[in-house]
């Protein structure tokens, strides 16, 4: 971020360190600055804003030690150097690693986040590479990008929710997750990044998801394990079954269906606003363990008037090499 304004800017001044402070001087010295400072905690006061900024660029000049050199060798040619390069540029984030993380009191990340909300560790940490407090070709740079993460309901990944992230200062900010979120991915809130020289970067929340006991995902599918009876297998039935989105459908299991075969509910898996999926229903045929005496002689009587079927007629046929 080497520029001219360096000149006629003392980043040591600004944040009150000497000449030769160390870096964990210079990080201490901006650590309790950005907290009397910050914007969330000054709303319509446009002097602690600039206030912020000024400390947010020194800070970021003075912990980078190429771009630190690179301000101690301008401001000691004077006011008429120039340079040229921009080696941190806005992409540098150097020093922002940890800023965050011990800015509200090194607590290790929030605490529960307001509304049920879930609990997030590292909502300030993971600074993003946005934030190098100068300018390019002209325009001032945007805040750093700051990153959370966050735990959702199976339900609400499939449907969408909304999630309220709690900060330090007790405001509480808003996520809107999609319908269709899947583990990992992460969702930007534009504008809830740290506040820079040209506005405020994003946050970044990444995204778990809880499994379900009962339903599984495939992309945008659905799967489920529907039991059915013997007899249903083999007589054939309807049976009703509950979806991800709190309906209940009807679903014909054909005679003869085998245990493992799946059928295919259209529509009843992921909607998005440009696909649905679709709910895939794996028929388990359930074999009873206790008979009656009854149903024991039932079963012996089936097995004799189905004699002549050998389920493993053409097995060594199939099994040949």
């Amino acid at each position: 971020m080497a520029s001219q304004d360096w000149i006629n800017k003392d980043f040591y001044a600004i944040l009150g360190v000497s000449k030769d402070a160390s870096e964990e001087e210079i990080k201490k010295a901006y650590r309790k600055l950005a907290r009397t400072y910050h914007p969330d905690k000054n709303p319509g006061d446009e002097a602690a804003e600039q206030k912020f900024k000024d400390v947010s660029e020194a800070h970021t000049v003075l912990s980078d030690k190429q771009q630190r050199e690179q301000y101690d060798a301008i401001r000691a040619m004077g006011s008429g150097a120039r340079f040229s390069g921009a080696p941190g540029g806005a992409g540098g984030a150097s020093g922002f690693e940890d800023i965050f993380g011990g800015l509200f009191g090194d607590a290790g990340g929030f605490g529960r986040g307001g509304r049920g909300g879930p609990d997030f560790s590292d909502i300030f940490g993971g600074m993003g590479g946005r934030f190098g407090g100068g300018f390019s070709g002209g325009a001032p740079a945007k805040g750093a990008d700051r990153t959370a993460k966050t735990t959702i309901s199976f339900a609400g990944a499939v449907r969408g929710t909304t999630v309220g992230l709690r900060e330090p200062d007790g405001n509480v900010i808003d996520v809107r997750i999609p319908a269709g979120v899947k583990e990992g991915q992460k969702v930007r809130v534009k504008g809830k990044g740290q506040q820079g020289p040209g506005g405020a970067g994003d946050l970044l929340v990444e995204v778990a998801i809880t499994p379900h006991r009962f339903y599984e995902r495939d992309g945008d599918d659905i799967r489920i394990h529907l039991p059915v009876s013997f007899d249903e297998a083999v007589l054939g039935t309807t049976v009703q079954v509950p979806t991800v989105h709190g309906e209940k459908v009807r679903i014909k299991v054909p005679a003869g269906t085998t245990s493992g075969r799946t059928l295919r509910l259209k529509g009843h898996g992921v909607r998005r606003k440009s696909h649905q999926g679709d709910m895939l229903v794996v028929v388990d045929v359930q074999v009873p363990q206790d008979l009656s005496e009854e149903a024991v002689e039932a079963v012996k009587a089936y097995a004799e008037a189905t004699r002549d079927v050998d389920p493993r007629g053409d097995l060594e046929a199939r099994a040949a090499l």
